[in-house]
């Protein structure tokens, strides 16, 4: 039996960072997601590792590239705005090929926006986490299990790709309380610091450079070398799960708080015998393509885009999959006002007993 506890998806989010290696946070508080700092405040110290809130959103990123530099498993969390600040850091990541965990527990914007829970922050994620048209991998966990066990193998693909990783979860998600199952605590040592470390390299003959500066013909051969790791994401890394598509007519694509409330929705249109199913990606990028594109457009009637911000973010990744070959709607709340069964289920069958009338 493995270690069961009822917590909140932040706290699960802090205790599987802190058993997937993590061993360095900076941050600075901001809501929906402050019990992840609060946790890890007291929780690192524990296992030996240091945690800083630092005076800004700006310093705690630049802090968390030189602990990556150095070897550490490093954390930052935050939401919308404060993600915003800390958009030059993560850039900064990519450019030096740091790996860094980034948790954004996402609220209703722009601007400051509202506090409240919101999936406002998708385009962020995906198309623009930071200048220069670098890309990280996007992680969309639909509960407080889920969220424990992307978190905990985020370091796998960040220090493997050498690249940041990005965990996008709403403030809905990070304070509901469920019961998880956390993983064992994974033991690393100083020889499993990465060759390219400067911890490695400390005291060698040789002392190696970690940079985001580079001459013109370097830079565009790493940006080429990105792009092809971008290729390979999609290839070998998609994550998506499949609901009821084997006969669908209709297919919802939603990820996070929105997939939960839209298969309470479907659940019950099946039993009025709508034939409907769901399409969630867990990686928003790489976005799951093929799941969209290889649907059967021949039964296939519409796609429903339902996401917790209006406008609805997503559907220009869907378009481009659909191609014009069904119609496409949307539906979602916004500025902090929560999805309900009800609504996405009105909002559902109003297109569907219209068609089929």
């Amino acid at each position: 039996m493995g270690d069961k506890r009822f917590m909140k998806g932040n706290e699960a989010i802090a205790e599987a960072a802190v058993r997937g290696g993590c061993r360095f946070f900076a941050g600075y508080p901001i809501t929906p997601q402050n019990e992840i700092p609060e946790y890890l405040s007291w929780r690192l110290p524990e296992v030996g590792g240091a945690f800083v809130q630092g005076e800004s959103e700006v310093a705690s990123i630049n802090m968390v590239y030189g602990a990556a530099a150095m070897g550490t498993r490093a954390l930052t969390s935050s939401s919308g705005p404060g993600i915003s600040l800390k958009a030059e850091g993560i850039s900064y990541l990519a450019a030096a090929a740091l790996p860094a965990v980034i948790v954004n527990i996402s609220r209703g914007g722009p601007g400051l926006g509202s506090i409240q829970p919101a999936q406002s922050d998708y385009l962020q994620a995906t198309k623009a986490l930071g200048h220069g048209g670098f890309h990280a991998m996007v992680l969309a966990p639909n509960s407080a299990q889920e969220a424990a066990d992307l978190v905990y193998d985020a370091w796998e693909y960040a220090e493997r790709d050498r690249n940041p990783v990005l965990v996008l979860m709403d403030g809905c998600l990070g304070n509901i309380m469920e019961e998880v199952e956390l993983p064992p605590m994974k033991e690393l040592h100083d020889e499993d610091l990465p060759e390219w470390s400067l911890t490695r390299r400390n005291g060698r003959d040789w002392q190696g450079n970690i940079t985001p500066i580079y001459t013109e013909l370097i830079l565009e051969g790493l940006n080429a070398m990105a792009g092809e790791m971008y290729k390979a994401w999609e290839e070998d890394d998609v994550k998506v799960e499949e609901f009821m598509l084997d006969d669908a007519e209709y297919v919802v694509v939603a990820y996070g708080i929105a997939s939960r409330v839209s298969k309470e929705a479907i659940l019950k249109l099946r039993e009025e015998g709508v034939k409907i199913g769901m399409i969630r990606p867990i990686t928003l990028f790489p976005f799951p393509k093929k799941s969209i594109r290889n649907l059967d457009f021949t039964k296939v009637k519409g796609i429903f885009d339902i996401e917790m911000t209006v406008p609805a973010q997503m559907r220009e990744d869907i378009e481009l999959q659909v191609m014009d070959r069904c119609p496409i709607y949307e539906y979602g709340r916004s500025g902090g006002c929560l999805l309900d069964d009800d609504g996405v289920y009105d909002a559902i069958a109003e297109i569907v007993k219209g068609e089929d009338a």
